[in-house]
């Protein structure tokens, strides 16, 4: 009897052994073939783009260009290579991009790293007022006027210092250091005699590499993209950032394709077809620094961010 209750119970567990296998195999099919819907929604649209950007001119305007190149051409590349305010929009994008992303994630790590402390006086009214300027804001109309006060009006720090600390990546870097520094690690520097800034400088930065350069890519790609700020604080078109020159570009063709009528238009289509071409062309040039960026310092992203996030 004993034996024969062993061997019913060996079938039975095979048999739901069989039936989670066959559960996990049909879930890894639902689940490749999403993973494969979504690289596929992702796909066309950038191969639609990188497409355009090779195409000819006269195949782009006419609405040719689907998936691949119609009569391959570099004429937009060409064109941005010699127009100056791209040129000069593309450096001026990354001075700032550079110098932005240091400044901001120096305040930032420099902020959490107290705050990550227990034993900082206040730690939760300093945490309180960081938190508060995420729900709350000035307005447009003040903070125009506060840059104006400080003589920072078309001036790169204008697009720079008002936004150098996020409180949410304060709020992740706070908490990267409190679950992943040990106190006892504190401890035993202060009793060789350690100061706060030698703790800060040979052990808690050479163990935040994760969480700096998910802040650095946080930082980068939201500098790098904006373009609001310029259009407000920048006066002078030879400090324009990339994205502004862009945005310029853009509006430009719709309004001369909205204003020209059609025997005009027929003298210009050769102009706005370049200018069609070109717009392309930016945005894939534009796209690769950060592009280039992301490599480096993908194996700290899940990481940083998961450790950074949540508390426990």
């Amino acid at each position: 009897m004993v034996k024969q209750r062993n061997i019913q119970l060996y079938i039975i567990g095979k048999k739901n052994n069989l039936s989670i296998l066959a559960i996990d195999k049909v879930f890894a099919i639902i689940n490749y073939n999403f993973l494969v819907f979504c690289f596929i929604i992702i796909l066309i649209p950038l191969m639609n783009l990188v497409s355009q950007s090779l195409s000819s001119p006269a195949s782009v305007y006419a609405g040719k260009v689907i998936l691949l190149p119609v009569e391959p051409s570099f004429s937009g590349y060409e064109k941005i290579v010699t127009n100056k305010n791209i040129v000069s929009g593309f450096t001026n994008s990354i001075i700032i991009t550079i110098l932005g992303t240091f400044i901001s994630l120096t305040i930032t790590v420099m902020a959490a790293y107290p705050l990550s402390r227990k034993d900082l006086f206040g730690r939760m009214i300093f945490m309180w007022l960081f938190t508060f300027t995420m729900l709350f804001n000035a307005g447009l109309i003040p903070n125009y006027l506060l840059i104006q006060s400080l003589g920072l009006i078309d001036s790169f720090l204008a697009l720079i210092l008002p936004g150098a600390v996020s409180a949410w990546n304060l709020i992740i870097a706070r908490t990267f250091f409190e679950t992943t520094i040990p106190d006892e690690l504190y401890d035993a520097a202060n009793i060789d005699g350690c100061s706060d800034f030698g703790i800060f400088i040979r052990i808690v930065l050479p163990l935040s590499r994760p969480i700096i350069a998910i802040l650095t890519l946080f930082y980068a790609v939201g500098i790098w993209n904006g373009y609001f700020d310029a259009l407000i604080y920048l006066q002078t078109q030879s400090k324009f950032p990339l994205q502004l020159v862009l945005r310029n570009i853009m509006t430009s063709t719709i309004l001369q394709a909205s204003m020209t009528d059609t025997a005009a238009a027929r003298q210009n289509s050769a102009q706005l077809a370049m200018i069609e071409v070109m717009k392309y062309a930016v945005i894939i040039l534009s796209s690769l620094p950060l592009l280039l960026l992301y490599p480096f310092i993908q194996k700290h992203f899940v990481k940083g961010i998961m450790i950074g996030a949540v508390k426990g």
